[in-house]
């Protein structure tokens, strides 16, 4: 897409007509007001400001411009919610973009097909019989194998792409490059990739078919006794059953449209019910979410397998805070295919480090009956699941208790064992409170004295210093053959932002301090609260509880080709650099920019209880308007407290210069 967008799509669209799709607004004043879609109220909260262009509930706390609106409620990254608006908006594209999104758009309607072909071959064939039979066997209604379009993959080197090209004129090649089929080995042509496999199309949060995932049905009697007589015969040693039927689950490959470690099976439909609950189910496997949803338990997800990704817990984070993990889970890491010990601490690790807004012991694990899947629990018992995910257990005590079982505690080698083990998950915890509570969770199992465990949380660590990187200058971006229209790119985000963000990019040093008083859901545009989650996310800590230094090559280099424009046009910002500034000044800029901030926060409330005084007055409504003169009294306190705190600012100011 072509960079320095954003600002003409939101100067093309209205926020009203955009949030109005979703949300039945009524005028009041200078503000529209509705009920709150992202979760549940019976008093409207929910406030658009066509004067800021931007939104913000009152009720649950979200909030920000046009893009961030339909990321929160298509589940879109902002790369996505921008080509989505500028679609609407009728901002050009660059070609390349243009031919990728036509691109895709085709390869969607291929998937469609392929999705069509093999619910028919399921439901309507005698082929698919022992499939539906097996499906019914399990459970499934008929009603849930076709709302979520439950296929069988027939046998046969190529009936699939066979019937879809006389039928539907899709070319080998589309098939190919949705991951319909593999090139064989002699290199002439190709085959299904799914044959004799129940099919369960995998599609994006906004129901958009990105992949597949296919079942083995477990071998017959006859099929077993086949089986058995070959397992002898198997050269290389391999199980004969292996090498006859593949893997058990197989998953489409990585596609245009399929990035299994950025998809979550029935995302499109839990999405709804994980907001107005405020909390995601993640299990491992398609049939145990399936069962979840049929079951009426719907904001249950699967990760398609039981490795969980940063990119996962970023997409769920989008709809709730809390999150459940109901995996086969064995802290042990002693039985195969598992949820094992180095799973939990990664997952604890990159949730630390991550500024999702998750805290760690909103992170459960649901303890399943030992033998037994969600599948089966629910099935057979969902009074019995529901209570399983009521009491589930934080994430870091269930790995404290695991760890603590792992060892002999009456031994000083089994004491520092689990005291080795488990301090470096607890030492990456950014919490104070939090990580103080762990520690002394470790010091009541393992009898270990405080002081002793605090020795070893500030054990330095042992690392190598990171190498010096490059400097960006203003002369390397303006430099380049394709400058960027700076004022253009600035356009998308407030003047408070741009002197923040261009702040925390020219004085490094400040971004720790800037990270922990401001939050970027605090910032009101979407384009500057990536540019700011990004640099949070690149100082968070390591497992030693160290911030890496700072690397805005690497920082460029990770972001979005919008955000990433933002970044260098704040580099190459004509006039006085922050560089240049003493320290006593840069405290002055950075308190001063998160004073007009939180301003602007205090004013949007004040705006909104002064609405609403008003329509409680006309109603009549004494309970109402006793209840929104004392907010509006404490916000007066609060804005004479924020202005004494300016105040105070501009008085250290005068006094570190005169000592100066």
């Amino acid at each position: 897409m072509a960079v320095g967008v954003a600002a003409e799509v939101k100067g093309r669209l209205n926020i009203v007509d955009v949030v109005g799709e979703t949300v039945s607004l009524r005028k009041a004043g200078t503000t529209f007001k509705g009920l709150c879609p992202f979760h549940g109220e019976k008093t409207p909260s929910f406030v658009v400001t066509p004067a800021r262009d931007s939104w913000h509930c009152f009720g649950c706390g979200l909030g920000g411009d046009v893009f961030s609106f339909v990321m929160q409620r298509e589940g879109l990254s902002f790369p996505e919610a921008l080509r989505q608006l500028a679609a609407r908006a009728g901002v050009e594209l660059d070609e390349r973009t243009r031919r990728d999104d036509v691109r895709k758009a085709r390869l969607r309607e291929v998937m469609e097909a392929a999705i069509a072909f093999y619910h028919a071959v399921l439901t309507g064939t005698r082929v698919g019989r022992p499939a539906l039979d097996y499906l019914r066997g399990r459970g499934f209604t008929d009603a849930t194998i076709a709302a979520y379009q439950l296929g069988w993959a027939p046998g046969g080197w190529d009936t699939m792409s066979r019937t879809l090209a006389e039928r539907r004129g899709i070319h080998p090649g589309e098939l190919a490059e949705v991951g319909l089929t593999t090139s064989r080995s002699s290199g002439r042509g190709a085959y299904d990739r799914f044959r004799e496999r129940v099919v369960f199309p995998i599609r994006d949060p906004s129901g958009g078919p990105t992949g597949l995932g296919g079942r083995l049905l477990p071998p017959s009697a006859d099929d077993r006794h086949l089986l058995s007589e070959a397992r002898g015969r198997s050269p290389g040693g391999h199980r004969a059953e292996d090498r006859d039927r593949g893997p058990k689950y197989l998953n489409s490959p990585a596609t245009p449209l399929f990035d299994k470690s950025r998809t979550l099976y029935l995302l499109d439909r839990a999405k709804g019910p994980m907001r107005r609950s405020g909390q995601a189910i993640i299990v491992e496997g398609y049939t145990d979410a399936l069962m979840a949803h049929q079951a009426g338990f719907d904001n249950v997800v699967a990760s398609l397998g039981t490795a969980l990704t940063p990119g996962q817990v970023a997409l769920l984070t989008r709809y709730a805070k809390r999150i459940a993990l109901a995996y086969d889970v064995d802290a042990a890491g002693q039985k195969a295919g598992t949820f094992g010990v180095q799973a939990l601490e990664g997952l604890i690790g990159q949730l630390a480090a991550a500024d999702t807004g998750v805290e760690l012991d909103e992170v459960r694990v649901v303890r399943l009956p030992d033998g037994r899947d969600p599948d089966d629990v629910i099935r057979t018992n969902p009074d019995g699941w529901r209570e399983e995910v009521r009491t589930a257990q934080p994430i870091v005590d269930y790995l404290i208790d695991t760890q603590a079982r792992a060892v002999d505690l009456r031994t000083p080698g089994g004491k520092a064992r689990f005291v080795d083990a488990i301090l470096p998950t607890i030492r990456a915890v950014p919490s104070p409170v939090m990580r103080d509570a762990w520690l002394q969770r470790v010091r009541q199992v393992s009898g270990v004295e405080e002081r002793v465990l605090l020795e070893v949380m500030h054990r330095p660590p042992t690392r190598t210093s990171a190498a010096e990187v490059g400097r960006i200058t203003a002369e390397t971006v303006t430099g380049s053959p394709d400058a960027l229209p700076i004022g253009e790119i600035l356009r998308a985000i407030t003047r408070g932002e741009r002197d923040l963000l261009r702040l925390l990019l020219l004085r490094p040093e400040e971004q720790l301090r800037v990270g922990d008083l401001l939050g970027p859901d605090q910032l009101p545009s979407t384009p500057a609260r990536e540019l700011y989650r990004a640099i949070v996310l690149q100082r968070a800590p390591d497992d030693a509880g160290v911030h890496p230094p700072f690397d805005a090559s690497a920082l460029l280099a990770g972001l979005d080709d919008e955000t990433a424009a933002l970044a260098r046009a704040l580099y190459a910002l004509d006039g006085p650099s922050p560089s240049d500034l003493d320290q006593g000044d840069v405290d002055y800029l950075v308190e001063n920019l998160l004073l007009d901030l939180e301003e602007d926060r205090l004013e949007q409330r004040s705006d909104f209880a002064r609405d609403a005084l008003g329509e409680a007055e006309r109603s009549a409504d004494r309970e109402a308007i006793d209840r929104l003169l004392r907010d509006l009294r404490q916000m007066n306190e609060s804005r004479r407290s924020l202005d004494k705190r300016r105040d105070q600012t501009r008085y250290l100011t005068r006094q570190i210069a005169a000592r100066a």
